[in-house]
């Protein structure tokens, strides 16, 4: 039985197949988003590749009969996945295209962290600090001082520093030619819902992305070393003209900070905040062997703080949901995906060893984090002011 509802209430429980399917991915060309339904009348034995239900509007979840309830989440979007199968547990609106605030610098960083080592040494013009929009996060970049590409790089992720990518795009052949690039990455990803106008997430006229397309980004992004130490970093010091000073992640369910209390496990990744967009959060976290990711756009009660209660209550479901729940959809975008007979999850997954924070909380101390702990209708949205500022 297929669940799709736009109700905010918590899922009844429904009578599924008991028997565990995981994810197969095929080589075979899509076409269209993967996804299946595994109560599909194909038939004994047969499996019938279906589209995915994050097509559709409202919540979507495939829950067995002992599945938990899904939390109370008032975002306009948000998703949970797996991050090591990419397999969609349950979603809300995923493909709905928004404003991503700095989220969207996960996907700079995939751009152009490969580009240049970390020990590069660079010395700022003023020209590479021009046109910083008004109101934007710095990190505290100046002109005539010579940084590390790594210094920069931490003020994007800690700080989530405008001034610090703007000196990286510039690195990069240019702000116009970043943007292309982000472009053609979200594409290759199978992210067909981002459309890049301002590489910092700066609000653009256009520039949207969706809940899908930044868990597909901060899946990939975890996959690599450098982006999974710096997104995991609590605290670090930035070089300034008197000397270093401290920066600490803005990502309160990493670092505690206002009183938000850290997630267990939590490794980042990043979170964003403009008054178009309003606050958005996309992050991971260990537990238990398994890795997941979520999603979190704009939601809709409480204060600014809200997007990490409900990025911590959908962590929570994830990991209670675990062999509950069949999947709606695949971060694997672009690819048909297909229900089979149960196999052992090692032929499938990455080695738990290629996941940051492996065994403990305290293992993702070793990628740079100080201090780990870490459905609706479509509710009506903001109204949409000029931004004022990035987060």
């Amino acid at each position: 039985m297929t669940i799709g509802f736009a109700s905010r209430a918590a899922v009844s429980a429904c009578s599924l197949c008991a028997a565990g399917m995981l994810l197969l991915v095929s080589p075979a060309a899509a076409t269209g988003r993967a996804g299946t339904d595994p109560g599909s009348p194909g038939g004994s034995g047969t499996t019938v590749p279906q589209p995915a239900l994050l097509q559709h509007e409202g919540t979507q979840a495939r829950l067995h009969a002992d599945a938990p309830g899904l939390p109370e989440v008032s975002a306009l979007s948000w998703l949970v996945a797996d991050a090591g199968t990419g397999e969609v547990l349950a979603a809300h609106n995923a493909h709905e295209r928004l404003p991503p605030a700095s989220t969207l610098k996960t996907l700079f960083a995939l751009t152009v962290l490969p580009a240049f080592p970390g020990g590069v040494r660079h010395t700022v013009t003023a020209r590479e600090l021009s046109g910083i929009g008004p109101g934007s996060s710095l990190v505290g970049v100046t002109e005539g001082h010579t940084y590390q590409v790594s210094d920069l790089w931490r003020g994007v992720f800690l700080n989530s520093g405008n001034d610090a990518v703007h000196v990286l795009a510039s690195l990069n052949g240019g702000w116009e030619h970043t943007a292309r690039q982000m472009q053609a990455k979200a594409r290759a990803l199978g992210a067909v819902d981002t459309h890049v106008v301002s590489p910092d997430g700066y609000d653009a006229d256009g520039q949207v992305s969706s809940a899908y397309d930044l868990a597909v980004f901060g899946r990939a992004g975890l996959r690599n070393p450098d982006f999974a130490r710096y997104c995991s970093t609590a605290q670090a010091y930035f070089p300034g003209d008197g000397g270093s000073y401290g920066i600490a992640n803005t990502n309160r369910l990493l670092t505690g900070a206002d009183g938000v209390a850290p997630y267990p496990g939590l490794i980042g990744i990043k979170n964003g905040y403009t008054s178009n967009a309003g606050n958005t959060l996309v992050a991971a976290a260990h537990r238990d062997g398994r890795t997941l990711v979520v999603t979190v756009m704009n939601p809709q009660d409480g204060g600014g703080f809200t997007v990490y209660e409900e990025a911590r209550a959908l962590l929570d479901w994830g990991f209670a949901a675990g062999g509950h729940v069949d999947p709606v959809g695949s971060l694997d975008a672009l690819r048909p995906v297909t229900h089979g007979p149960a196999i052992v999850a090692s032929a499938v997954r990455p080695a738990e060893s290629d996941w940051p924070g492996t065994g403990t909380v305290a293992g993702a101390a070793g990628l740079g984090a100080a201090g780990l702990g870490a459905g609706a209708a479509l509710l009506g949205r903001r109204s949409r002011r000029r931004r004022t500022a990035a987060g």
